[in-house]
C-alpha cells in the first residue's frame, strides 16, 4: 500500500513539474513601440487563439526599449522574447550582433516584404507611411507635391518632428534628402519651417492651427481625424514608407510561443486590426478603411523612396546635426 502511494505521489510530482515547465515555457514577453490600443487588441486576439500562452508586453518608445535591452544584455539575460518597433536600423544592428533568431514564417509568402535582403532575422509586420497632414480650416487646396510646402501659405507654419527625438522623423528626413537633396531642407528652412518635439506633437499643433501642416505619421494623424480633428493626410507621388519589423530574440525561453506570435501578426486577422488603426498592413487581402484614404500596400511600396538602411545607420549623427543646423539658420 505504501509502495503504491509512493508511486502515485511521484507520478503526481512528475506531472505537476512537467506542467509547470510547460506553462513557464509558454509565457511570451513582447517589447514594442506600438501604441497601447494596438498592442492591447492584438495580444487579446492572440490569447484567444492560444489560451495556453501567457502574454505580457511593454509598450514604450523604441529608444527606451533598446536601452532596456542593452541593460538586460549587460546583466546577462534579455527578458524580451520578441521585439517589434519601427526603428529599422536597430534591427540591422541586432542582427549584426547576433542577437536575433532567423525565422521565416510560413505566412511570410502571403505578405508584401519591403526588405530586399530579407533572411528571416526580422520581418515587416506593418508598413508605416508618412505624408503631409494639413489643417483643412486653414489650407483650402490640398498640397500635391513635397515642393508645395515651399509656397507662401506654409511660411512659418510647417512642422517636422525633431529627428534626435523621433526615429521615424529621422528616417523621413533621410529619405527626403536622398530624393531631393539638402537643397530641399534649405528651402524649407528659408520658408521658416519649424522643428517640433515629437511626431504626435506636430500633428496636434497642426490640428490646433499653431501649424498649418506637418510631416505626419499615418496612424497618429488618422486617429485625430477619427476623433473629429480638422485634418487631412495626403501623399505626394513619393511616399515615405517606414516598415515596422518584428524579430525573435536569440536567447528567448519561449521560442514556440514567439514563432506563433510572428505567424499571428502576419495573419489576416492581425493585419486587419493593424489596418483599422489607420496604418498600412503588409497584406494585400486586408480591406483598408475608406475613411483613412490610405494607399494600397503595393502602391505605397512602388511609390516609396528607396532606402539603404545600413548606410542610414552610419549617417544618423551627421544627418541629424546637419538638419538641425539648417533648420535653426533663419
Amino acid at each position: 500500500m505504501f509502495r503504491k502511494g509512493l508511486i502515485l505521489l511521484l507520478t503526481a510530482c512528475f506531472i505537476f513539474g512537467f506542467a509547470a515547465q510547460t506553462f513557464a515555457a509558454e509565457k511570451l514577453i513582447i517589447y514594442t513601440s506600438m501604441k497601447e490600443s494596438l498592442i492591447g487588441e492584438l495580444s487579446a486576439s492572440f490569447k484567444k487563439k492560444n489560451p495556453d500562452i501567457s502574454v505580457d508586453y511593454q509598450s514604450a518608445g523604441a529608444g527606451k526599449l533598446m536601452a532596456k535591452i542593452a541593460a538586460e544584455r549587460e546583466a546577462g539575460m534579455i527578458l524580451a522574447d520578441v521585439i517589434w518597433t519601427s526603428e529599422v536600423p536597430d534591427f540591422y544592428n541586432m542582427k549584426d550582433e547576433g542577437m536575433l533568431i532567423e525565422y521565416i514564417s510560413p505566412v511570410t509568402k502571403e505578405t508584401i516584404n519591403p526588405f530586399t535582403d530579407f533572411d528571416g532575422s526580422f520581418t515587416a509586420a506593418r508598413l508605416g507611411t508618412l505624408g503631409i497632414a494639413y489643417n483643412t480650416k486653414i489650407i483650402k487646396k490640398a498640397p500635391e507635391q513635397w515642393s508645395d510646402l515651399l509656397n507662401p501659405e506654409y511660411k512659418g507654419a510647417f512642422g517636422i518632428a525633431n529627428p534626435s527625438l523621433s526615429g521615424t522623423s529621422y528616417m523621413s528626413i533621410a529619405l527626403l534628402v536622398n530624393k531631393f537633396g539638402w537643397e530641399f531642407i534649405e528651402k524649407i528652412s528659408a520658408n521658416k519651417g519649424k522643428i517640433g518635439k515629437g511626431s504626435g506633437q506636430v500633428v496636434d499643433d497642426t490640428a490646433s492651427g499653431e501649424l498649418v501642416a506637418s510631416l505626419a505619421v499615418d496612424y497618429i494623424t488618422n486617429d485625430k481625424i477619427k476623433k473629429g480633428a480638422s485634418l487631412a493626410l495626403v501623399y505626394p507621388p513619393e511616399i515615405l514608407v517606414v516598415p515596422s519589423p518584428v524579430a525573435i530574440i536569440k536567447d528567448t525561453r519561449s521560442l514556440n510561443a514567439a514563432k506563433k506570435w510572428v505567424d499571428f501578426l502576419l495573419s489576416v486577422e492581425a493585419q486587419t486590426i493593424i489596418a483599422n488603426e489607420g496604418t498600412l498592413p503588409v497584406r494585400s487581402d486586408v480591406p483598408l478603411p475608406a475613411q483613412f484614404k490610405l494607399p494600397a500596400p503595393e502602391d505605397a511600396i512602388k511609390r516609396s523612396i528607396p532606402v539603404n538602411y545600413v548606410e542610414l545607420m552610419a549617417q544618423k549623427e551627421n544627418i541629424v546635426k546637419k538638419f538641425t543646423a539648417i533648420m535653426q539658420k533663419k
